[in-house]
């Protein structure tokens, strides 16, 4: 079942296209779906949701990832290559997740980075209170759905490979 689940999601998303470009969108529903229109935010709250397991306070990782990423989506700063940035965060976290153990005060750290830089993309992609909530709550459905799958260092290393794919499109466009 877990195998499936993560083949579903991974097939329910087309590459940064939660970042296309293609116009501002409101509303609940588009807020619900926006974390699963991008394989970045896809594999970012899986990748931090497995790496949650780990951790003496699972919870923590996903608590700060949603609290910061509204936090992120609240203050815009302004990013330069925010696609760059996305890929490179999902490239960290396989790492991170396949072959790196820190302290929980880092790890909450590097979560914390990533959730404003995932913050920061759908703020300006989704700036209504009502998509907000939206990707808030589907952010956090996918943060759990992390959690319930297996073979993190496996996964650790399709999050790494497939953020290193995005940074190569980034870097292309």
């Amino acid at each position: 079942m877990k195998r499936y689940l993560s083949i579903v999601l991974l097939l329910a998303c087309v590459p940064a296209a939660a970042h296309s470009g293609h116009g501002e969108l409101a509303g609940f529903g588009a807020g619900i779906a926006h974390p699963f229109s991008g394989l970045d935010h896809l594999l970012a709250m899986i990748g931090i949701g497995l790496w949650s397991r780990r951790q003496a306070q699972p919870l923590a990782m996903p608590l700060t990832f949603i609290a910061m990423m509204a936090l992120g989506a609240l203050v815009q700063l302004p990013l330069a290559l925010p696609e760059t940035a996305l890929a490179a965060s999902v490239l960290a976290i396989g790492v991170l997740l396949a072959a790196a153990r820190l302290p929980k005060g880092a790890a909450l750290c590097v979560v914390a980075l990533f959730a404003l830089l995932h913050g920061q993309a759908h703020g300006r992609e989704l700036p209504a209170l009502a998509a907000a909530a939206g990707y808030l709550l589907s952010s956090a459905a996918l943060l759990m759905a992390g959690r319930c799958l297996g073979w993190p260092r496996l996964a650790g290393a399709l999050i790494g490979a497939a953020g290193l794919g995005l940074l190569a499109l980034a870097g292309a466009a």
